[in-house]
């Protein structure tokens, strides 16, 4: 069986791919591409604040409110620009009629 930490290695591989195939085609908005590259900042940061959390703690990331919170905080403002940059290319498309 593959175990959780493997699986969620592998499934970087997808999303980097998903992400060269986005940063090559024109329609996409600016502001949402840097969201999903900010996607992979909240990964980078995930990793370092959960082994924190368990050697300081002893304990998993989500159960460190504070440590968890602020890694999540990474994945929200990702999430905000994505939903920014495609609702800016919404706009600007509803103008354009």
């Amino acid at each position: 069986m593959i175990s959780k930490e493997t699986l969620f290695a592998l499934s970087l591989f997808p999303y980097l791919g998903f992400l060269w195939y986005l940063s090559r085609i024109q329609p996409t908005p600016r502001l949402a591409l840097y969201g999903f590259y900010g996607t992979l900042v909240f990964v980078a940061v995930t990793i370092p604040a959960g082994i924190y959390a368990q050697v300081h703690y002893g304990n998993t990331l989500a159960n460190v409110d504070w440590l968890h919170g602020g890694a999540e905080l990474f994945l929200t403002l990702s999430n905000i620009l994505i939903v920014l940059g495609f609702r800016e290319a919404v706009m600007k498309g509803n103008s354009d009629q």
